[in-house]
């Protein structure tokens, strides 16, 4: 019988992962990796008082995952991952921040922990696989976005390690959100109607107060890049993000204007019109692929913005150019690269290439640079 480890995060499509499992004859243990400090995240409220939504992995997503190992009648264990987790991606994403960029704390969770860290704990214990709730598909080697293209989750995969792939499952890949949330419901689960969790499961209240209590973030001058003239002030240019247009206090004026450019070390924010945060292509780093990658790719820079086609120009260091203009090419974000349904890995956005606006290259050099 194959022994399968699921990480169990306390809500649905989690939860789901292991029925199926257990119905498919697998011998299932659950496990939660403890991520949260001393003081984990509130869960966000309605108006009306009712949860709109909640942090994964809190102590009361642990209840429920007990809870649900328990009806299943499989073992569950709570593993403490705080000093990892802190180490791979709550450092790193706030270095990412320091340094003007906008970090995917996700897609390097599950590189470095849930198919890092925690598979190699599951093959130590004996275990075939490891197991997620994640809306992927695996045929063989190749992972698939999911078939429910509202929940698809390959996005967040394409650090995957190749050689862990042949060990990993994904159970709820196959199938609509609705139809988790009705195989849960008829099987009993607690989980059937929990809410999704969406917000970051380290952070205890909003992004923007974290990111200033621990930066020290402080106000400074929003230049623009037309004119080089101070237009307005900001908080802190690491509490900003290219192509962002509302919070800038700007109402006032006639001119619409986005975040083009950060300069985090004089603590400067430029901004300017929409079109100088379009982009022709990209510059990537920590390149994995997961299969060859053909002369031409159809690209993705955000989770949800459609991918777009892009020429292969070099792989070292990748550089891609898009058939057409991309908006808001972010550095830290995350470059997925696909053929069709497949996935065939991805890379961080180091910085955006051939910027269309046709400002002075000078101003704009000084504006666009982030390394």
């Amino acid at each position: 019988m194959k022994r399968v480890l699921v990480a169990m995060s306390g809500g649905v499509d989690s939860s789901v992962a292991a029925y199926l499992l257990k119905e498919a004859g697998y011998e299932v243990v659950g496990a939660m990796m403890r991520f949260w400090p001393e003081e984990p995240p509130a869960p966000r409220l309605e108006a009306g008082g009712g949860r709109a939504w909640e942090s994964c992995c809190t102590p009361d997503a642990a209840y429920e995952a007990r809870r649900v190992a328990e009806l299943l009648g499989i073992p569950f264990y709570l593993l403490d991952y705080r000093e990892v987790f802190a180490e791979e991606i709550i450092q790193p994403f706030l270095r990412d921040y320091a340094q003007g960029r906008t970090p995917n704390p996700c897609a390097r969770c599950n590189t470095q922990v849930k198919f890092g860290a925690f598979l190699k704990q599951a093959r130590r214990l004996g275990l075939d696989y490891v197991a997620t709730g994640h809306y992927v598909r695996r045929e063989g080697e190749a992972l698939l976005r999911g078939v429910d293209p509202a929940k698809d989750q390959t996005y967040f995969l394409w650090g995957t390690p190749k050689e862990a792939i042949p060990h990993l499952l994904f159970p709820v890949g196959g199938f609509h959100k609705a139809e988790v949330r009705a195989m849960a419901a008829r099987a009993g689960l607690p989980t059937a109607r929990k809410p999704e969790s969406q917000n970051l499961c380290f952070i205890a209240g909003d992004l923007r107060g974290f990111l200033a209590e621990k930066l020290q973030a402080r106000p400074g001058p929003l230049v623009d890049v037309e004119t080089g003239e101070v237009v307005g002030e900001h908080q802190g240019a690491s509490l900003y993000t290219l192509g962002q247009r509302k919070g800038l206090g700007l109402h006032k004026t006639h001119l619409e204007r986005y975040v083009v450019g950060l300069d985090p070390g004089a603590n400067i924010v430029y901004v300017g019109p929409k079109e100088a945060a379009f982009w022709g292509g990209l510059e990537g780093e920590e390149v994995n692929l997961l299969a060859e990658l053909p002369e031409e790719v159809e690209v993705q820079v955000r989770y949800r913005t459609p991918p777009v086609r892009a020429r292969v120009e070099s792989l070292s260091p990748l550089r891609l150019r898009f058939q057409s203009p991309v908006f808001a090419v972010t550095p830290g974000q995350s470059a997925v690269f696909y053929q069709g349904e497949r996935l065939l890995g991805g890379a961080v956005i180091r910085k955006g290439l051939y910027n269309l606006a046709g400002f002075d290259p000078k101003l704009m050099e000084k504006a666009l640079t982030f390394s």
